[in-house]
């Protein structure tokens, strides 16, 4: 179903990592000469964190979003100061239960989308309890 597994504040003091970044990109097709050296660092907090006092990051469990790249054991970014839009990825508490699907605003009500055909979208009922948590805005794939 795609649901989310304890979210983890992001400590607004700490830094999460910084790693060597290479001056040249990598070849994904025919392989270029090699290089031995990096250029400097690069700060992951600035690069995947826009908000840190409404950024939080939880795990995926499930395959419903399979489609946009989000498998089980991911971890997702998610800014909860976002304003969700049609077509947001987002994390929901439907009717007191968290899940990742990207939501769908039509003229007839609220549906939250999954991204893998074996898992059926889900259309919002009108009495249902409907919160969207937060916007996803990046993915830890693990490989």
């Amino acid at each position: 179903m795609g649901v989310i597994v304890g979210p983890r504040v992001i400590d607004a003091g700490a830094s999460l990592l910084s790693v060597l970044v290479s001056p040249v990109a990598v070849a994904a097709g025919y392989p270029s000469p090699a290089q031995d050296y990096f250029e400097g660092r690069l700060d992951l907090n600035a690069h995947l964190i826009k908000d840190v006092t409404s950024t939080y990051v939880v795990r995926v469990s499930g395959e419903s979003m399979a489609g946009a790249g989000i498998s089980d054991g991911d971890e997702l970014i998610v800014n909860r100061a976002l304003e969700p839009v049609d077509g947001s990825v987002v994390v929901a508490v439907l009717d007191g239960e968290l899940t990742v699907k990207r939501l769908r605003i039509t003229p007839t009500g609220v549906v939250l989308q999954a991204e893998n055909p074996a898992y059926p979208d889900i259309v919002v009922p009108s009495l249902s309890d409907l919160l969207v948590w937060g916007v996803v805005t990046r993915c830890l794939h693990v490989v």
